[in-house]
């Protein structure tokens, strides 16, 4: 089955020279290798767009594709009644010959090779790393917010060259082995692929000679010193930000930042669920058969809770606004407290006769209903 350059590049027969070039770089910029790594079916695509514009792209090719069609001819070979020159696959440069990956690859991503544009660096100096410090608090610290001095290890810029690396007097140059592009062209096979340049890893640039103090590095390792701020309301994962206070950028680009994460202690009497606290509190039969007001323990001190007569075993109240500052707002959560009715032990002969005729004057069967 022969192949249809026309649809190959998704243009008419009778498009012209700007619509066929405008259709290739579009599709070519979308399955080129480089943008769709280790993918066989982009890599193939792309040969047979690449094919196609490089037959319809030149005048008297596409002549001769029009009058034989694509199974007139192969790369390489002659066509009857005449010859065609072959091509090759690599790529497309400027002045419509055969070129490499790397040239299209350039055109479209670092400058415009056809307008003398200069491929721009692949890399650039970066922000500095952002820290994380995972700190443990009491629940008390946690519920009422508490300040902590804390040290951890970073870098600070070198003071000798102010972070960039490089030694006092000494000038930056185009890197030597790349020319000032930032790249190297690497041969795989019947591609040209371009790549960072291992000598100056992209930049294009040598920064001249490192700075003795910090090897030129630009930054020395120190250990910080700093008052973290906590506040109330943080639970177990809670992420605290503290801008610039991670490590030092390069060649004068921001620090990063610091994060604490907080873990929390758990309680010995409070259960905590988000900004709701639940506690379990013990009461006589007495207390739940008649009712009674009982203080209950809160983390700011003690509160009054009244059970009513007939309170059964479980049942739980609820005290608003006793819980957890919540962290985001100006509000509380509640406190839960549940209630747990408890049977008398170590009876005396008294106190035994004296259930026994409770007994008999209330014989009520609680299990009637199973």
């Amino acid at each position: 089955m022969s192949t249809d350059f026309y649809k190959t590049l998704g243009v008419d027969k009778k498009a012209d020279e700007a619509e066929i070039k405008k259709a290739y770089r579009k599709l070519a910029r979308k399955f080129h290798p480089d943008v769709n790594p280790n993918d066989p079916q982009a890599e193939k695509r792309f040969k047979e767009i690449n094919e196609a514009y490089q037959t319809l792209s030149d005048s008297k090719k596409r002549e001769q594709y029009d009058q034989f069609g694509a199974s007139g001819f192969q790369p390489g070979q002659g066509r009857p009644g005449g010859g065609f020159e072959g091509y090759d696959m690599g790529g497309f440069d400027a002045g419509g010959g055969a070129g490499g990956f790397g040239d299209i690859f350039d055109m479209f991503f670092r400058g415009d090779p056809q307008r003398g544009g200069r491929a721009a660096p692949f890399r650039r100096p970066e922000r500095g790393e952002d820290l994380h410090f995972t700190m443990a608090l009491s629940f008390d610290e946690a519920f009422s917010g508490v300040e902590k001095d804390i040290s951890y290890s970073g870098y600070n810029a070198c003071a000798q060259c102010g972070g960039s690396g490089v030694a006092t007097g000494s000038k930056p140059e185009n890197c030597r082995k790349c020319g000032g592009t930032g790249q190297m062209k690497v041969n795989r096979g019947v591609f040209s692929m371009a790549q960072a340049c291992p000598s100056c890893g992209g930049a294009g640039r040598s920064p001249g000679k490192p700075c003795p103090s910090c090897g030129g590095h630009g930054n020395v390792p120190t250990t910080k010193h700093i008052s973290i701020k906590i506040p109330a309301g943080v639970d177990t994962g809670s992420k605290i930000r503290i801008p610039g206070k991670g490590q030092p950028g390069e060649a004068g680009m921001p620090p990063g930042d610091l994060y604490i994460i907080t873990q929390i202690e758990t309680h010995h009497l409070f259960e905590r669920k988000g900004n709701n606290l639940y506690i379990e509190i013990p009461i006589t039969i007495v207390e739940a058969a008649l009712g009674t007001r009982i203080e209950i323990p809160t983390p700011e001190g003690k509160s009054s809770l009244k059970i009513p007569e007939g309170a059964d075993s479980g049942k739980t109240f609820r005290l608003r606004g006793k819980g957890f500052p919540s962290l985001h707002s100006a509000g509380r959560g509640d406190l839960y407290v549940k209630i747990r009715v408890t049977t008398p032990k170590n009876l005396s002969k008294n106190d035994r006769d004296l259930l026994k005729q409770f007994a008999e004057l209330h014989p009520e069967d609680p299990r009637t209903a199973f």
